[in-house]
């Protein structure tokens, strides 16, 4: 493909990149880590994107979850459009809760896939092998995870040997090990395999545990200050954005603030007459007990959703509540993948389904966690000036790729 031609994907407009493009997606960025790391010395690079790149603010989707975000950054449109909605659903054809990580969820094509299929050397890098699938979907190129970087294939990912590749072992999944091995694996191969676009994905172990300008965080800032710096040096355009801030979610002792959605409706409407489904849920539970500020509820046939809403509306520390319909147009969702009605609750609390369902014994520090309008504002950070955008644009992250390709 010649580098004046241009792309249309999602009906948006990408121009065949002039250097490679690396977009960063650091899991749980509240604004905040990177000013702290800055002010304490930690991240001079971030801290020169600033002066001499572009820093902006923007919205990600809600809800601030995992998967939605990422599949919003690497296809450039809501949810509404690609279809992921959570990290968990209810299934109404099949009647079942279940993990929205299988590509066949996924109702529209990837930026990368795109610009593969075009003749792109793509490569995506994710910390978690819960994304790669979802990812990676129908792209021709490199994609692999932290997570299962020793069971990395030519034939299945595009690339073997990888723990000999980046020089180190295979990271835990509840550390820090598990981003810090993204970045070195990215600066790796832009080194030596040169793509075109990068994708790199990380996970929100740090952010969960530790609180912007803490020791822990400024530790992770400043490791990730290190291999963007590789990066930069190695002269790619960087695009910078998250998919959802962190907030704390406990009350004034430090224990966590938690409203126990399912427990409360069934004592006020009756029991089995509704579902509470919790988005935030996957395979990773350890940092965040599968507590988040946005729920799902499906009601009875024999249910109000007027009645009940207003019964959750009175509850201290709910937010919001609206209806399928509502929810949909507001946050741009998918209205056959989202319940009768949508909760958030407010910044310092979570929702739960039944306090019998969650097990916190694993949180060894205060609960910090994401998931409403509270998380939804995320830094998008270039190592470029960037062109006019225009005033009346509302930002989003999953600008990043527009941006980075279009006014870089």
């Amino acid at each position: 493909m010649s580098n004046t031609q241009i792309l249309s994907v999602n009906g948006r407009n990408y121009p065949w990149m002039k250097q490679p493009v690396v977009v960063v997606c650091v899991d749980g960025c509240e604004q905040e880590y990177i000013n702290q790391a800055i002010q304490a010395g930690v991240a001079p690079f971030m801290k020169k994107m600033v002066e001499q790149g572009t820093i902006l603010g923007a919205d990600c989707v809600v809800p601030s979850f995992t998967n939605p975000n990422n599949l919003s950054i690497v296809t450039g449109v809501p949810p509404s459009v690609h279809g992921i909605c959570g990290n968990y659903f209810y299934d109404l054809d099949t009647k079942q809760e279940v993990m929205m990580n299988d590509a066949k969820y996924l109702r529209t094509g990837t930026i990368l896939a795109a610009f593969a299929d075009a003749g792109a050397k793509v490569a995506v890098v994710t910390a978690k092998d819960k994304l790669r699938g979802l990812l990676g979907h129908k792209m021709r190129g490199i994609c692999f995870s932290a997570e299962k970087a020793d069971q990395a294939t030519v034939e299945h990912n595009g690339i073997d040997n990888l723990l000999e590749l980046v020089g180190m072992p295979l990271p835990s999944v509840y550390s820090a090990d598990l981003s810090e091995f993204v970045f070195a694996a990215g600066v790796k191969l832009l080194a030596n395999q040169r793509p075109d676009i990068m994708y790199l994905s990380t996970t929100d172990y740090i952010q969960h545990k530790y609180a912007p300008g803490t020791p822990g965080a400024n530790a992770f800032y400043s490791m990730m200050d290190h291999y963007l710096t590789q990066l930069d040096t190695l002269g790619a355009v960087i695009g910078l954005t998250a998919d959802h801030g962190m907030n704390a979610k406990t009350d004034s002792a430090g224990q966590p603030n938690v409203i126990y959605l399912q427990d409360v409706l069934d004592a006020r409407v009756g029991v089995e007459k509704t579902r509470v489904i919790l988005p935030i849920t996957d395979p990773y539970v350890v940092h965040q007990g599968a507590l988040g500020s946005y729920a799902t509820v499906y009601l009875g046939a024999e249910q109000n959703a007027a009645d009940v809403a207003e019964q959750i509306r009175a509850i201290p520390g709910i937010e919001l509540v609206l209806t399928r319909e509502q929810a949909a147009q507001r946050f741009e969702l998918p209205s056959d993948r989202i319940g009768d009605l949508v909760v958030v609750s407010e910044r310092l609390t979570v929702i739960g389904t039944a306090a019998s369902r969650h097990d916190l014994s694993e949180l060894k520090l205060p609960l910090r966690s994401h998931g409403g309008i509270s998380e939804q504002r995320v830094p998008l950070m270039f190592n470029r000036k960037l062109a006019a955008i225009p005033a009346d644009h509302r930002l989003r992250n999953f600008d990043v790729f527009f941006l980075a390709l279009n006014n870089a």
